[in-house]
């Protein structure tokens, strides 16, 4: 099994409207959804499933963070052995805790964070022993990219890579919009190793967060699935370094996502 200490390896969708989601995004991404929950009073928890096996969940809003304002958002859940300790670790080095640690029966224990920026990020250890396996490179309906929008560009990336081991790659210049520093969970330099980026926060962007990439097969057919299926995109097709292309968009509900895949070759579409 794969060691997930340190890495996101968990995602989860809180949106208004859990159904209409999970048929948006099997449409757009190819993800299996199975509901778990037999308490008539409370909401079920839909877990994800995509080519490599689970990789996070669906679920409706609570109605306390609803009256807190809380709209649709997608959160990453970063692995933890010990979460009490890494809180007290995380807040000595800037992060803020907005959840207190505290136990999901037959789940886990966890956390919820911010960084030193502000983004929110979910600490959780779970409590089955068999653990997690790694999916494959570029699996469908799995995170291929992990990108913060800082709101403390360089305290954040002092934070990531010195509490978690993150190691950086390159780093693009994108001119009055900073620098774009790539950096690998599996702390590897190698490019090709690369999971994620962090750059500046851009002021038309309400709050700092990360926005996470869903490996899909055909980038074009995925675009015109969000499309048609009720979101709007935001940014793209656009091509980035590799030969990959991205699409950002916004789902029906209002959460911000992002697929990336290859282009198939012109005249065809999957």
């Amino acid at each position: 099994m794969t060691d997930v200490t340190g890495k996101f390896f968990w995602y989860e969708l809180m949106t208004s409207d859990p159904q209409a989601a999970i048929a948006f995004y099997s449409d757009v991404v190819g993800w299996t959804a199975q509901s778990f929950g037999d308490d008539p009073g409370a909401d079920p928890y839909h877990v994800l499933t995509g080519s490599g096996g689970q990789m996070g969940g669906v679920m409706a809003i609570p109605a306390e963070a609803k009256q807190c304002g809380m709209t649709p958002w997608w959160g990453g859940y970063v692995g933890s052995a010990d979460v009490d300790a890494d809180v007290a670790r995380l807040t000595a080095a800037g992060a803020r805790v907005k959840r207190a640690a505290e136990d999901i029966p037959g789940v886990g224990r966890f956390a919820v964070m911010s960084d030193p920026g502000g983004a929110i990020f979910m600490l959780l250890k779970g409590s089955s022993p068999e653990g997690f396996e790694a999916p494959p490179a570029m699996a469908t309906g799995h995170v291929g990219w992990h990108e913060l929008a800082s709101g403390d560009y360089d305290a954040d990336l002092t934070f990531y890579t010195g509490q978690f081991g993150w190691v950086t790659g390159d780093g693009m210049d994108m001119g009055p919009m900073g620098t774009y520093q790539l950096w690998s969970q599996d702390r590897v330099a190698r490019f090709d190793a690369m999971t994620g980026a962090i750059m500046p926060k851009v002021p038309q962007q309400p709050a700092p967060g990360w926005l996470f990439y869903f490996n899909v097969g055909d980038i074009d057919a995925a675009h015109e699935r969000i499309t048609a299926g009720g979101g709007s995109v935001t940014n793209g097709p656009m091509e980035v370094p590799g030969g990959a292309w991205i699409v950002q968009a916004i789902d029906p509900q209002g959460a911000a996502f992002a697929v990336v895949g290859m282009r198939a070759q012109q005249g065809s579409k999957a």
